[in-house]
């Protein structure tokens, strides 16, 4: 069975976020073209009476 007791003490501010910002910034571009594409779409859909 599994030891859940021997657990290493957590230690606030010492794990490396250099892999979670990076996917962050990663998320975020992704949104921002999501939205201005889906934008542009209905900008072209109203244009055009579609």
């Amino acid at each position: 069975m599994a030891d859940y007791d021997n657990k290493p003490e957590a230690t606030q501010g010492t794990m490396d976020l250099t892999d979670h910002k990076k996917t962050f910034a990663g998320f975020i571009r992704g949104s921002t073209w999501v939205i201005v594409g889906s934008l542009a779409v209905l900008v072209f859909m109203a244009l055009t009476n579609a």
